[in-house]
């Protein structure tokens, strides 16, 4: 891990000395030598961390070495951006030089660091840390592997119910039976048997989604909060306008329970309460399900067997049972990335290991996942070494072990991003975008010729494909959100705290750890800032306490004034007003504030900022005219409804949601030459959208017209000469003409009268076809021969009109999923439609067609 550290800061060093051309001789080669000691340091890390685990004093040594590197990379920001401030870079040396209080004095600070390394360089020899990367180590633990966008990761969360289809079955009988009655199915046992997989599937699965009108679905946790839980519940159900999200804030928890029970009571409904610790948690909750002998069911996942059978005194409740040897190593050979390259000495090895996961899920799939990457039969065998030594007494192999040795094979960068989601409340589901770009904002993701977002995207696969991190929703060929184990999430909190990574704070304690550059608040926030946090050095504070609102108790000018990343998943309501003095955070690369309205123009300041999110919901916000002067931003989430006039200045820019506004009348966006990805709201067929057409990079776009407007002339499209991915939510009075380079299109509320199918069949990569509702309103679609040549994947939803489908003999040749969703009057489709995997409907969809209905 201390690895990694080191690695940034030779990095920062090395660029410092490169871009500071102008540093004084004395200066430059402390600079230099601060470089080169921390390299050969570097070479003794690999023993020293093997060592750690055993001995305090080397646990000692790894953090000093953790806290200098990051103290090195402080200072050089510090004097950079104080220099930058300077007339001259000539004029900022002298004013160090001089001491003068402007300046920060790096020459001073530096010399502190040096004395602090020659005294670690000490001890190195007294703890007997040797240098052994010379031999460039076993596995990929020892390599920086750069994962590229390329490994696109498949859902294969199915795996398990092909082998346990008994169960789904047996399930899915409960639930659908003609039992008016609501009753409660309570599914229980050990973590990692695959009850919340189970209950998952379940609650997607058509015949589920057709006969339960209302679905929600809550995350109850060991920590939970009723109210919370409630207010999930009523916003899965009514939505999440403004004047329900107004209404629930005043509410009590009497309220909210009688409210809710109010919604359902004239629904048929299912409630996936999940992850259930204490009966008192149910009992909190069961009074807001009415019973209004209409077949409601609510299905309830625990670890423990009382939760279980107190939940219902009539109710359903199954012991989710092991696998047996033959459905644990079906298991394993799904899970397996290539089946074909286990010869049989390897498939002997694997039966063994296999034999000794006693049919736990979770143990086989990332026994599977680390298998995967080790090549040939040596490799199998160190693995089976290791586990075997660690066995237990009934010949068994304790879960931790497999994790843990899955965890160890890790490349020192994948162990940081790994280690990244015990940072996040349990249960939680995120934002693959969020987890990439705070990867890159804390320095894990190394530097080459490919984008950071390319190669985090590839971290975050090789970790899916590993099978430690769940990938939670798939979309246009990505994965876009995702959850952790709670097995995995304590093991990623368990190695964090024994290599000082990242403390959350606890509340009840009032504590947390002074040595951890990174602080984690899950509740009780203005609790935390008013402990003495002066002489800490943070690096990131992430708030996710839904009840903190009090942004003006942080201290942003002396206790947060090193931070890289300030992350505020927290309810903060309309009125919050963010202090300027977050200008002065100059360090910062990510600064997140969801639901702010007014962004103070001092953010113009952040320099260094790669990443800012204002808002990811449906509020609209203002930007000032100095968010154009963030020179090095790369992601831009804000909902903003007036133009950003100098928008051109933002020539790092990568990604751009948001924009609710007429954007690029008088703007041409030329200069914008990184931009890969671009989201509009409320346009109006007034809008001129032309100048798009500049974006010569722009891969994926979405557009959104307001209340279901037209949209103004798109004849710009078929300019995007690299565009990829295309939604286009809104009327269109013809279909415009589209470059060969789409792979992707979905089309909404089109209201198409024309048969769409003869122009979007001749599209030569389209691989992926999304017709949704009221896109199209003719009654026959008709794909004639040799069309839709590449196309994988259709899906017609809620083409309420469609009464016909032709399809030609040779058309549609790939195709490989079909999904067709109320389309209640289409009868019949083609005959050889009917082999063809049928594509599930994602509930996810839904949250997508309500937004551009909302916008």
């Amino acid at each position: 891990m201390a690895d990694a550290f080191v690695s940034f800061a030779v990095q920062k060093l090395g660029d410092f000395l490169i871009q500071q051309v102008s540093l004084r001789t004395n200066l430059r080669k402390e600079v230099e030598w601060l470089r080169i000691e921390l390299l050969f340091i570097q070479s003794f890390l690999r023993d020293a961390e093997l060592k750690q685990y055993g001995d305090r004093r080397v646990q000692q040594w790894v953090f000093e070495i953790n806290s200098i590197a990051n103290d090195a990379v402080a200072i050089l920001e510090t004097y950079s951006f104080e220099a930058g401030k300077g007339a001259s870079r000539l004029k900022a040396c002298a004013c160090i030089c001089r001491k003068e209080k402007k300046f920060y004095n790096v020459a001073k600070e530096i010399k502190s660091l040096k004395k602090r390394i020659i005294d670690i360089s000490r001890k190195r020899e007294t703890y007997g840390i040797t240098n052994i990367n010379s031999n460039a180590g076993e596995g990929p633990s020892n390599q920086v592997t750069t994962l590229r966008r390329t490994t696109s990761y498949v859902d294969d969360q199915d795996s398990i119910f092909v082998v346990l289809q008994d169960v789904v079955q047996t399930f899915l009988a409960q639930l659908l039976k003609a039992e008016p009655r609501r009753t409660v199915l309570s599914i229980y046992g050990m973590g990692g048997l695959g009850k919340t997989t189970l209950a998952r599937n379940l609650y997607k699965n058509p015949n589920i989604a057709s006969s339960f009108p209302t679905r929600a679905w809550i995350c109850v946790s060991q920590e939970y909060n009723t109210i919370d839980l409630l207010k999930i519940i009523i916003k899965s159900i009514q939505g999440c306008a403004k004047e329900t999200l107004d209404l629930l804030e005043k509410m009590a928890e009497i309220d909210l329970e009688n409210h809710l029970r109010k919604l359902l009571t004239e629904c048929k409904y299912l409630v996936v309460v999940d992850d259930v610790w204490q009966r008192e948690a149910w009992e909190s909750l069961k009074r807001a399900f009415p019973d209004s002998k209409n077949g409601s069911r609510v299905i309830i996942t625990t670890r423990k067997e009382d939760v279980a059978e107190r939940a219902d005194d009539r109710g359903f409740v199954h012991k989710l049972r092991f696998l047996s040897q033959e459905e644990s190593w079906d298991l394993f050979r799904r899970k397996l990335l290539d089946v074909r390259a286990m010869v049989p000495e390897m498939e002997r090895l694997a039966k063994d290991m296999v034999e000794k996961c006693r049919g736990l899920p979770l143990a086989i799939v990332v026994l599977s996942g680390l298998l995967s990457h080790k090549k040939g039969l040596s490799e199998w065998q160190k693995v089976k070494d290791h586990l075997w030594k660690n066995i237990k007494e009934d010949k068994s192999i304790e879960i931790s072990n497999i994790l843990s040795l899955s965890y160890n094979d890790l490349s020192t960068a994948l162990k940081q991003c790994f280690l990244y989601f015990g940072i996040f409340p349990e249960d939680q589901v995120f934002e693959a975008d969020n987890i990439i770009w705070l990867w890159m904002a804390e320095g894990f993701i190394p530097r080459g010729e490919d984008r950071l977002e390319d190669v985090a995207e590839g971290f975050l696969n090789e970790l899916i494909r590993r099978s430690l991190v769940q990938g939670d929703y798939t979309f246009w060929e990505r994965v876009t959100k995702c959850r952790v184990h709670d097995l995995l999430r304590d093991l990623a909190i368990q190695k964090a705290l024994e290599v000082n990574f990242f403390d959350i704070y606890d509340p009840r304690s009032r504590s947390i750890s002074s040595l951890c550059i990174r602080h984690v608040i899950h509740s009780q926030g203005e609790r935390y800032l008013s402990l003495d946090l002066s002489n800490l050095k943070l690096r990131s504070v992430m708030f996710f306490d839904p009840n903190f609102r009090e942004m003006r108790l942080i201290n942003f000018r002396s206790v947060f004034q090193r931070l890289y990343v300030l992350y505020l998943d927290i309810n903060v309501g309309n009125r919050c007003i963010v202090p300027d003095a977050i200008g002065s955070l100059y360090h910062l690369k990510l600064l997140s504030l969801p639901g702010i309205r007014d962004v103070p123009s001092s953010i113009g300041n952040l320099k260094n900022l790669q990443t800012l999110v204002v808002d990811e919901g449906r509020n609209f916000c203002k930007l000032p005219c100095e968010t154009a002067d963030l020179i090095n931003l790369r992601h831009l989430v804000a909902q903003y409804t007036k133009p950003l006039v100098h928008i051109s200045k933002l020539t790092s820019l990568q990604v751009l949601k948001g924009a609710g506004c007429d954007q690029w009348k008088d703007v041409d966006p030329v200069d914008l030459v990184n931009l890969r990805e671009l989201r509009m709201y409320r346009i109006k067929k007034s809008y001129s959208l032309n100048n798009i057409s500049s974006l010569k990079n722009l891969s994926t776009l979405r557009l959104f017209c307001r209340d279901r407007q037209s949209f103004p002339d798109l004849e710009f499209v078929n300019s995007c000469e690299k565009l990829q991915k295309l939604w286009l939510g809104g009327i269109l009075e013809k279909l415009p003409l589209f470059p060969d380079s789409i792979t992707v299109i979905t089309l909404l509320d089109s209201k198409l009268t024309e048969d769409p199918m003869p122009i979007l069949g001749r599209l030569p990569n389209l691989r992926n076809l999304q017709l949704f509702r009221a896109s199209y309103e003719g009654k026959e679609i008709m794909c004639s021969d040799n069309s839709f040549s590449q196309l994988e994947f259709l899906h017609l939803h809620d083409l309420s009109k469609l009464e016909r489908w032709d399809l030609g003999t040779s058309a549609m040749p790939l195709i490989k999923g079909l999904g067709i969703h109320y389309c209640p009057n289409l009868k019949k489709i083609p005959e050889r439609m009917k082999y063809v995997e049928l594509l599930k409907w994602n509930n996810k969809y839904v949250d997508l067609l309500n937004l551009n209905f909302m916008l």
